[in-house]
């Protein structure tokens, strides 16, 4: 069987903490052969692939958890397309753009998606798995020289191609262009569209503005317009919705389909399954192990990839890749009369120099989890700093009670390991088993335990944030975008660790999202933000879940429906039969 062997290098602590108990304990070494050598550049373990007889025992006896085994799929006979190192991450098989369609890409964090993007973008240079060998890019055409990616690659090289492409991390962005947002959209403006775009995404009034002074949301707005204002013949996009409210992500996926016709090709990455669906005409997903190794599947129709994608198993590849299927739950609404009131905030107004914003009387419930929905800009995160006692409102009063609050941007500069912060937060709570498998274990955090904070990768972050705040001894925690930067798997996960720690330990939850599919999972009642966005912002509510998720699909023109398979909620097609059915009862929100 073919195996990978993932050795994490900047976790290897041979010759500090660790005498090389991998090669000591190593079988094979015992039989005096070279399977598990030191690299004598910077002193860290090497494995041998061909050599490794996939035992484990390195696995379990190192003492940095820096080592993993990996077999690959029996039917995986090809050599990966790239592969980044030494035991390092590789990647097989290329997603295929296709003339007139939106491609989407589904795929957990860590599995290759970006990889593939910028490979096919012409960013990063395929090497076919031979890392230590230079690869012409004739060798690339050559490898596919009987497929559509063979031309496709002979024309990316030779520059007849055209490609647009916006990356996952537009934090970058500011570091390559270091003017204002009007001088690099204007620069890049090849169908005179810019005006028009910037005006859709209400981005107009940042004209004058540095891209360095620029927030998340702001910056993806306006990296979105710059790849969609070149005249490309393939767009790619990785994660346009990240950072986004819920009212920018359908206007940027209307956005994205109106580039489509029958001379161009689009390319979408993302993880709200409520975007991908509505923005793509066919679905690959991208399976295989975190950090280990991705694999493309074949083209799907998007219903069908996604409920594949969901169950784990992929019939036409005979691949089952996670041994469990994602379930959406129609949850039946619990009476509020029925739960015991844990707090009541009185209604709260705050004023700026030029925003204003006011909530209505809120009761916390025992076990309740209220869910906050709305444009950015209209005084969410104002709520949370106000019941946080970090702002204090200008009219009412908030009870001091105990907090725990996650922000909307966690910070990655913070010194010591995952072990450390968790241990701080969590006290003697951490060596509890209860600990262990409800929070280290359904958030992930085992894998990173002892990886330095600031080597974290966005979803990894966001994840321990989420765990230190459910950490503290609090009558309410409050979670600002908790599902940003993290994979479809995981934002389940952390709707279910949420909920059940709420009912466990009858607290209340605030959640503020712009998840469609996370609110729905996870929320019991929902408030929902209204007003003139940077201006303004009032609530309506809090109402049940289903009136208050009626009232946001109403505000934004669009419907929803259960799959009949997955019973995930899916955007109904503008003007189908159910759309208009639904249209015609007021059932925005279909339970």
């Amino acid at each position: 069987m073919a195996r990978i062997a993932i050795v994490e290098r900047e976790k290897c602590i041979n010759g500090k903490a660790c005498d090389f108990i991998c090669g000591k304990y190593c079988p094979m070494n015992r039989t005096d052969a070279e399977c598990i050598i030191i690299n004598e550049n910077d002193n860290k373990a090497v494995i041998d692939e061909k050599l490794c007889t996939g035992c484990g025992i390195c696995i379990k006896k190192c003492p940095a958890k820096c080592i993993d085994i990996v077999n690959l799929p029996e039917k995986l006979k090809e050599k990966p397309i790239h592969r980044y190192g030494q035991n390092m991450f590789e990647l097989f098989r290329l997603p295929i753009p296709k003339k007139g369609y939106v491609v989407g890409i589904l795929g957990r964090n860590g599995i290759g998606k970006s990889t593939a993007l910028a490979i096919l973008a012409g960013s990063l240079k395929p090497n076919l798995g031979d890392y230590d060998k230079e690869v012409t890019k004739e060798d690339v055409i050559n490898h596919y020289s009987t497929t559509y990616l063979g031309e496709y690659f002979r024309k990316l090289f030779e520059g007849k191609v055209k490609v647009a492409y916006k990356p996952q991390r537009i934090e970058l962005i500011p570091k390559m262009f270091e003017g204002t947002v009007g001088e690099l959209l204007y620069k890049v403006d090849e169908r005179n569209v810019v005006d028009d775009y910037m005006n859709l995404l209400e981005v107009e009034h940042l004209k004058e503005r540095k891209l360095n002074q620029l927030s998340g949301g702001e910056l993806q707005r306006v990296a979105i317009i710059a790849t969609a204002a070149k005249n490309a013949e393939v767009y790619y996009f990785d994660e346009p919705a990240s950072f986004c409210d819920i009212t920018t992500r359908i206007k940027v996926a209307k956005l994205i389909r109106s580039l489509l016709n029958e001379k161009c090709s689009i390319i979408v990455v993302e993880h709200d399954l409520a975007t991908l669906d509505y923005i793509s005409d066919e679905i690959q997903i991208i399976y295989g192990k975190q950090g280990a190794y991705g694999v493309v599947s074949q083209t799907k129709g998007v219903s069908r990839g996604i409920n594949e994608y969901l169950d784990g198993y992929l019939p036409d590849d005979n691949v089952r890749f996670r041994p469990y299927p994602i379930k959406f739950e129609d949850v039946t609404e619990v009476k509020e009369s029925e739960k015991e009131i844990l707090k009541v905030v009185p209604p709260l107004k705050k004023s700026f120099e030029n925003f204003g914003m006011s909530v209505r009387q809120i009761e916390l419930k025992k076990g309740d989890v209220l869910a906050v929905m709305g444009a950015n800009g209209l005084g969410k995160t104002t709520l949370l700093n106000m019941l946080a006692g970090e702002i204090k409102p200008d009219e009412g009063e908030v009870e001091k009670f105990k907090i725990s609050y996650k922000v909307q941007y966690p910070d990655p500069n913070v010194e010591g390991t995952v072990r450390d912060v968790l241990m701080n937060a969590a006290k003697n709570k951490f060596h509890t088993g209860w600990y262990k498998q409800n929070i280290l274990d359904k958030l992930g955090m085992e894998r990173v335990i002892d990886n330095q904070v600031k080597n974290l990768s966005g979803g990894e972050l966001q994840k321990l944030y989420i765990a230190v705040t459910l950490s503290k001894d609090c009558d309410i925690y409050a979670f600002d975008e908790p599902s940003a930067f993290i994979d479809v798997e995981d934002r389940l996960k952390v709707a279910e660790v949420i909920k059940e720690f709420m009912i466990k330990n009858e607290v209340a939850a605030i959640v503020v999202d712009h998840d469609v599919q996370f609110i729905d999972y996870i929320a019991d009642s929902m408030l929902v933000f209204e007003g003139n966005p940077g201006v303004e912002g009032h609530v309506y509510g809090p109402v049940s879940k289903r009136e208050g998720m009626n009232h946001v699909l109403k505000m934004l023109d669009i419907t929803y429906r259960r799959d009949a398979t997955s019973l995930r909620p899916r955007i109904n097609k503008p003007n189908s039969q159910l759309d208009k059915q639904q249209r015609e009862k007021g059932e925005y929100y279909y339970n």
